[in-house]
């Protein structure tokens, strides 16, 4: 039997124009002079170094040459992108040096904005996983660090001889969009940004989040503004109980009782949930303590919960292992955080694409496709149309490997 070749349709754009046409027009250039950066270029304009780590997400340069190198051998197409330049090695160092990330930032989220008013349904997603009957929106929060090189070491020091910087994240679990994004160092413990990843949460939402955010008072809050949340608890926490629970049919389920902190001068919620299960990591059964202050969920739908939160941690190891996160173009601080910014940017157009072609393979996939015809003449949606017809049963993420809860299928 003869193998069926595929032919994409041809277009008169290549595949970088279309997907820098996703940004909307003159929104870089009014950044620009929102945030300053419009008075520090000269030869090099924002556009420009807007698309240029664009290309470096997009192609893995692992270095300024590398990248200027190959802008340079497309200039001509490249010039077809709004009249995008091809930047000289000292210029896109100064660039990423000078310029304000803010403008990086700012433009994420407008993107992001405008996108979702493009396509209501690409903000909204899909309720997925264990926690599909909950209708109201679920936010997880983490943080993950990427490790720099030892020139960065006079602002991001982590430990004697290593640098890092820390990227905080509230992901939203039905889009997996991120609805709040700090970047900052690794010195920095994760509860003291709790507050501010939580802020513009809204009454009736649940957040999901590791115990290194624990904070009592801001869990206390939480409570307050009518916020659901679901945690783990720390091994020293003293407490003492004052109900038990219904007992739960599940084998799995070891003990569900209302529990009040022994402290009585330490700010924290009035009645916190402790929920004790078996779940398997690694193949092994082992215990795991989760707090809630919700006393109406079944002890099922809060392991269930916490269980979703393993979503951002496939999160970051998607962006991490297919965008450009591993080589950065410079060691500063603001080098880091265009670099960080600009993957996020890519992160998003790309998901996007994937929403309009209602793409069923892997987020690498796709990723490596674009990257392999970045430069050609293909209508970009019928290409993945092309390439997203085989068989079988793929997921936009994978799922993660290191934890799992077999028990609550």
């Amino acid at each position: 039997m003869k193998k069926k070749t595929i032919n994409p349709t041809r277009s008169q754009f290549n595949i970088l124009r279309q997907i820098c046409n996703l940004i909307p027009p003159h929104e870089v250039s009014k950044i620009a002079r929102e945030t300053g950066v419009e008075e520090q270029s000269r030869s090099f304009s924002p556009w420009s170094h807007i698309v240029s780590l664009l290309d470096a997400q997009l192609t893995h340069c692992i270095g300024l040459n590398d990248l200027c190198d190959s802008l340079r051998l497309h200039s001509g197409p490249l010039s077809t992108i709004r009249g995008a330049a091809v930047p000289s090695r000292n210029g896109l160092s100064h660039a990423n040096r000078q310029r304000s990330p803010q403008m990086a930032e700012q433009l994420f989220w407008r993107v992001v904005d405008h996108l979702s008013v493009q396509s209501p349904g690409f903000a909204a997603g899909q309720r997925r996983g264990p926690a599909f009957r909950f209708k109201m929106p679920i936010h997880v929060v983490d943080s993950t660090t990427l490790e720099l090189v030892a020139n960065s070491m006079d602002w991001a020091k982590h430990r004697r001889r290593k640098a890092a910087a820390k990227t905080h994240m509230r992901l939203n679990l039905q889009s997996l969009l991120p609805g709040f994004v700090i970047v900052g160092t690794a010195a920095e413990h994760d509860n003291q940004r709790a507050r501010e990843l939580c802020a513009d949460l809204k009454s009736g939402e649940i957040a999901l989040f590791d115990k290194g955010y624990v904070d009592f008072e801001h869990l206390r809050d939480l409570d307050r503004r009518g916020i659901s949340w679901v945690t783990r608890a720390k091994e020293n926490m003293a407490y003492h109980v004052v109900q038990k629970m219904p007992e739960s049919k599940d084998g799995k389920i070891l003990r569900d009782e209302v529990i009040v902190l022994s402290n009585p001068n330490q700010p924290a919620p009035e009645l916190l949930r402790r929920v004790v299960a078996l779940v398997e990591i690694d193949g092994q059964e082992r215990e795991m303590t989760f707090l809630t202050n919700n006393l109406a969920w079944s002890p099922r739908s809060v392991a269930d919960l916490y269980r979703c939160r393993w979503q951002i941690e496939v999160f970051f190891k998607q962006i991490k292992q297919t965008l450009q996160l591993a080589d950065f173009l410079g060691h500063n601080a603001n080098a880091v955080r265009w670099q960080v910014w600009t993957a996020l940017l890519t992160y998003v157009l790309l998901r996007y694409l994937s929403h309009l072609s209602k793409w069923a393979h892997s987020f690498t996939r796709l990723f490596t496709i674009l990257r392999a015809a970045l430069w050609e003449k293909y209508d970009l949606l019928n290409l993945l149309a092309c390439y997203g017809t085989a068989g079988g049963s793929f997921r936009n993420l994978a799922r993660p490997d290191q934890a799992y809860f077999p028990g609550f299928l």
